[in-house]
C-alpha cells in the first residue's frame, strides 16, 4: 500500500508538472504581453505619450513574466546600444508608408520571417521585439498610434506560426533569463555585435523583397 500510495504522489507531481506547462494559447498570448511592455518602454524613452492596455504583463502571467520582460527590455537595449541605426527609422529602412495596416502586417512578418531563416535563437527573438519596438515608434510619432495594436497581433501570429514548438522545448518565455546567467562583459558583447550586424543584413533583404513585391 505504501508503494502504491508513493506512486500516486509522483504521478500527480509528475502530471502537476505537466499541467504547468504552458499551451499554445498561453505562450501566444505571453508574447503579445510582453510585446506591449517593450512597445510601451520604447515609446516612452522616445518621449511619445501611450496607454498601455491594462491586460499587459500582470494579467497574463504576474512576476515571473514581468522578470522574462525585464531581461528582454535589457537585452534590446544592449542590441540598441550597440547598433542604434538598425533599430531606428525601420519604417523608412523598409520603405514602407505606416498609414497602411495591411503593409505595416506584410513589413513586419517578412522582416520576422528573414530574422529566422536559419533557425531560432533567443538572440533572434530579442531582436524581433527591438524591430517591433522601433517601427511602433515610427508608427507613432506619424500619426498612426492604431499600428501599434497591429504589430502587437502580427508578434502573436508569427510566434504561433513558427515558434511555439521551439518554446516548449525550453520550457516557455521564462528560458530567455538563461541569458544573462554569463556576466562577462566580452561574451555577451560578442554574440550581441554579431546579432545586431547580423539584422541590419536582414532589414536590407526584407527591403530587396518588399521592392520585388511590388
Amino acid at each position: 500500500m505504501e508503494m502504491l500510495r508513493r506512486s500516486s504522489v509522483f504521478a500527480a507531481e509528475v502530471m502537476d508538472v505537466f499541467d504547468r506547462s504552458p499551451t499554445d494559447k498561453e505562450l501566444v498570448s505571453q508574447a503579445k504581453a510582453l510585446c506591449r511592455d517593450y512597445i510601451h518602454s520604447r515609446l516612452n524613452r522616445a518621449g511619445i505619450g501611450w496607454t498601455k492596455p491594462d491586460h499587459g504583463l500582470s494579467a497574463v502571467a504576474g512576476s515571473a513574466l514581468g522578470d522574462t520582460s525585464s531581461v528582454i527590455l535589457w537585452l534590446g537595449d544592449e542590441l540598441e546600444y550597440l547598433r542604434p541605426n538598425v533599430y531606428r527609422n525601420v519604417a523608412k529602412q523598409l520603405n514602407i508608408t505606416v498609414a497602411s495596416e495591411s503593409v505595416v502586417s506584410d513589413a513586419f512578418l517578412a522582416v520576422a520571417a528573414e530574422i529566422f531563416s536559419t533557425g531560432v535563437t533567443w538572440g533572434k527573438v530579442v531582436s524581433l521585439y527591438a524591430v517591433a519596438g522601433a517601427l511602433a515608434v515610427d508608427c507613432v510619432r506619424h500619426g498612426h498610434p492604431a499600428m501599434v495594436h497591429t504589430i502587437v497581433d502580427c508578434m502573436g501570429e508569427f510566434v504561433r506560426k513558427s515558434l511555439i514548438p521551439w518554446l516548449k522545448r525550453r520550457g516557455g518565455w521564462v528560458d530567455v533569463t538563461k541569458c544573462v546567467i554569463n556576466t562577462d562583459p566580452s561574451f555577451r558583447t560578442h554574440w550581441l555585435v554579431s546579432l545586431a550586424g547580423a539584422c541590419g543584413q536582414y532589414l536590407k533583404a526584407v527591403v530587396f523583397y518588399l521592392l520585388r513585391e511590388k
